[in-house]
């Protein structure tokens, strides 16, 4: 602590820094801010900031709000693309300054992490955020000051297409010279198949530092966009008719300084402890959907077609499959991995991470078995071959899966009492109000023929 207190408050005087952001996240992952004079930092560092949660979602209720925030020094980064100098500083969540939050979403990655390394595994992970660029709703409101009801996409170019088919190549280039200067290593970023449709890919890493670096890259995008005249939106499906944007991750076990999922003489070169991983997540999948898929909007994104998995089942090269085993390349058997294709983007990443580890680790812990590979494309199944191949499907709608959530024991295990119970009555809230709702789609259809 001492170490990295006095190198932290260097760089806060070296680099003429006037205000330390504090963040953290709620239960939806969506990012909480405070901020404080550069001045304050020591004192911070030293006996952490008292604030009120009752405000904050899925934190505490109105007569005990009083919470306390840690800085984690390993997080902190000056914001190369603020207006003034700020720095920022992801927190931990205390209910006061010895106890650690049972609600605050890292707490409850940490303590999956703690499990997995009592079985003896690290948990290292690579997230694929897709996302979207449209033309600034500011720019272009409906007279209310709220997005259109079909925003408009800023180019209509395709995968891998260059400029000027692709019109957002400056802005990604900024973007990315930001989330650089923010600690994370960006290995590409290219248009992605729908029009208007992106991604910048980060390296993979150890889940805690990942999950960090997803709420980072999603706030440093949407601030640089808007610098561009651009709006980024995470969105799962904001588009009838095209692609939506997924999350899918990359993930593998760790032993000893070794990939536990690489075996060399098996034919998908994984060990038995991945099968197991995988036969963990595909037996628990529907009991996760509502957290790596936590939206109304995300069983729009998880049909047939447009690349988004909708079937329980796993291969090698089929991308309709829900896991995915990415070619190990020849002398790299430290890239051996797994790729789950559910989660999209709006996503809780720690909240998400944690369901799926304790997923795989329960297969894992009960030598669990996959069923064969399926390499043919599953969106052509009619039932009788997907009953032939033993192949479920994910949730249909965020009432089934909040309805999956709630029956299962795991998955209370892995997100404890208060969170499993706060994100079921969000969800629930959620999905009530979206099914009582007369959306434009009725009116169209129902109103000029009854």
């Amino acid at each position: 602590m001492g170490e990295d207190k006095e190198r932290v408050l260097k760089i806060v005087k070296d680099n003429g820094v006037q205000f330390v952001a504090l963040q953290f996240v709620d239960i939806f992952g969506i990012a909480k801010n405070c901020e404080i004079p550069a001045k304050r930092l020591e004192e911070v560092i030293d006996n952490g900031l008292w604030f009120d949660g009752s405000s904050i979602e899925g934190f505490m209720r109105i007569h005990e709000s009083d919470m306390y925030l840690k800085p984690d020094l390993s997080t902190f980064a000056v914001i190369p693309f603020a207006d003034e100098k700020v720095a920022r500083i992801i927190c931990d969540v205390y209910t006061d300054e010895k106890h650690r939050f049972e609600g605050d979403p890292r707490y409850v990655l940490q303590k999956a992490l703690k499990k997995a390394e009592e079985a003896g595994f690290a948990y290292k992970v690579g997230p694929e955020l897709e996302f979207f660029f449209f033309k600034d709703p500011q720019c272009d409101c409906n007279g209310n000051g709220g997005l259109k009801p079909t925003p408009e996409v800023h180019d209509r170019a395709g995968y891998f297409d260059l400029s000027p088919m692709d019109l957002a190549t400056s802005a990604k280039r900024a973007i990315v010279i930001g989330l650089e200067a923010m600690g994370l290593e960006v290995e590409m970023h290219h248009h992605e198949v729908a029009p208007g449709q992106h991604e910048i890919d980060f390296k993979y890493g150890d889940a805690l530092k990942i999950a960090d670096q997803v709420i980072t890259y999603k706030n440093t995008l949407k601030m640089i966009s808007r610098k561009h005249g651009l709006f980024a939106s995470f969105m799962p499906k904001p588009i009838f008719g095209i692609n939506g944007s997924g999350m899918h991750v990359h993930q593998s076990l760790w032993k000893s300084g070794k990939n536990a999922f690489y075996d060399g003489s098996d034919k998908y070169k994984l060990s038995a402890t991945a099968k197991s991983f995988i036969a963990g997540q595909l037996a628990h999948a529907q009991e996760f959907s509502a957290v790596t898929a936590p939206t109304v909007n995300s069983y729009k994104r998880l049909v047939p077609g447009y690349e988004a998995p909708a079937y329980i089942c796993w291969a090698r090269t089929n991308r309709s499959a829900l896991i995915r085993v990415p070619r190990c390349q020849e002398g790299r058997e430290s890239g051996t991995r797994i790729e789950l294709r559910c989660p999209d983007p709006s996503c809780n990443p720690y909240l998400a991470l944690s369901v799926m580890l304790y997923a795989g680790l329960d297969g894992v812990k009960n030598n669990l078995t996959p069923p064969e590979p399926v390499e043919e494309d599953v969106y052509h199944f009619d039932d009788k071959k997907l009953k032939e191949h033993y192949i479920n499907t994910l949730p249909g709608s965020l009432g089934e899966a909040s309805k999956n959530l709630s029956e299962s024991k795991l998955m209370r295990e892995a997100l404890g009492e208060h969170v499993f119970g706060k994100l079921l009555e969000a969800q629930k809230q959620q999905w009530d109000d979206f099914r009582l709702r007369v959306t434009p789609w009725e009116i169209d259809t129902y109103l000029p023929v009854y």
